[in-house]
């Protein structure tokens, strides 16, 4: 009984487990990893993923997927960093544009995502093509329209740079003093997970999606407007990861067309990781946000003890495996 109650213990929670061990061992090997300014740094780091990510959460409990995120982060950047430049730059993106007030460029670029979202449910759901041809497409329909955008005269492909100081301040900005301080960027993401644990768990558009997640048909029949509440969710994802590519450019303070590239692939990965089912239907705010930070913790932990960036691939691309296997061992389990 004891060996039962052990083994469900470790099953409900192995991503904990894991994020347990993984700090352990690294601290281990190098105590210093231990400190404030390193947990600080992790979460700069993990803020805007962990926005994309549970963008790409909304899609994934539905049973689809969204190449596209990364994207479209990417767009957004470029979109909010060009409208944001200081007015004395010699290259300007745009030399004869107003300053205007630094709401107005971060709206335009958190709307230009929620359209790309949109077109991404409307393909889905109104013409019926399967979630990953559809935002493999707009992948590179996006990619496409930001390098033509970031080509204009006078850029012409160049990165986007000397940005207004009230923008970049948001991603290194901070409340308190010191060590001890708490980054705006790492606000604005828990505030985004707090409303997006709401719209999961207390609104009827999240009980929609894990209903459409857990059986399409089920769905239909008990009469969920499958299609509209698709078309929601992929517009509200895409809403995130625009404010993710605004987050981004404030951080970086600049922004290129290249911006976001593979930020999708992770974001799945730390999902699933996460407990986002791939066969839909299951996945929860906290599962994700400890997906991200693990990812996180290889990138940074393993670069800190210098592990080479190879076998951190290698390492992230086993992690994923064995997710998705102990996803699809669970769920051959309940069949």
């Amino acid at each position: 009984m004891n060996a039962k109650k052990a083994q469900s213990f470790i099953t409900q929670n192995a991503i904990y487990l894991v994020l347990v061990v993984l700090i352990l061992g690294i601290a281990v090997y190098e105590p210093s990893f231990m400190s404030v300014n390193t947990l600080r740094d992790i979460l700069i780091q993990s803020s805007t993923r962990v926005i994309i990510a549970l963008g790409v959460a909304f899609i994934l409990i539905t049973a689809g997927t969204d190449l596209s995120a990364g994207r479209v982060v990417g767009l957004t950047a470029v979109i909010s960093a060009s409208m944001l430049q200081i007015p004395d730059y010699s290259r300007r993106f745009f030399p004869d544009l107003p300053q205007m007030w630094l709401i107005v460029p971060i709206i335009v670029a958190i709307l230009a995502g929620l359209l790309c979202g949109l077109i991404n449910g409307l393909i889905v759901s109104r013409l019926n093509v399967p979630p990953f041809i559809a935002t493999l497409g707009t992948m590179v329909m996006v990619y496409g329209i930001n390098s033509l955008y970031f080509d204009m005269k006078p850029n012409q492909s160049q990165p986007i740079g000397d940005l207004r100081p009230d923008f970049t301040n948001i991603g290194s900005g901070f409340i308190g003093n010191g060590q001890y301080s708490i980054p705006y960027i790492v606000i604005i993401a828990l505030i985004v997970a707090v409303i997006v644990w709401v719209v999961f768990n207390k609104t009827k558009l999240g009980k929609n999606m894990y209903a459409i997640g857990g059986n399409m048909q089920a769905a239909k029949v008990s009469g969920i407007n499958v299609a509209k509440n698709l078309m929601y969710l992929y517009a509200i994802a895409g809403a995130l990861y625009g404010l993710a590519g605004v987050l981004e450019a404030a951080r970086t303070g600049g922004a290129t067309n290249n911006y976001g590239n593979m930020y999708e692939l992770d974001a799945i990965a730390a999902c699933v990781v996460g407990g986002v089912s791939t066969t839909g239907g299951i996945g929860t705010v906290p599962g994700v946000l400890v997906g991200v930070v693990i990812f996180t913790l290889i990138n940074y932990g393993l670069t800190f003890i210098g592990v080479s960036p190879y076998w951190q691939l290698i390492i992230k691309g086993l992690i994923i495996v064995a997710a998705v296997a102990f996803d699809m061992r669970k769920y051959s389990a309940k069949k």
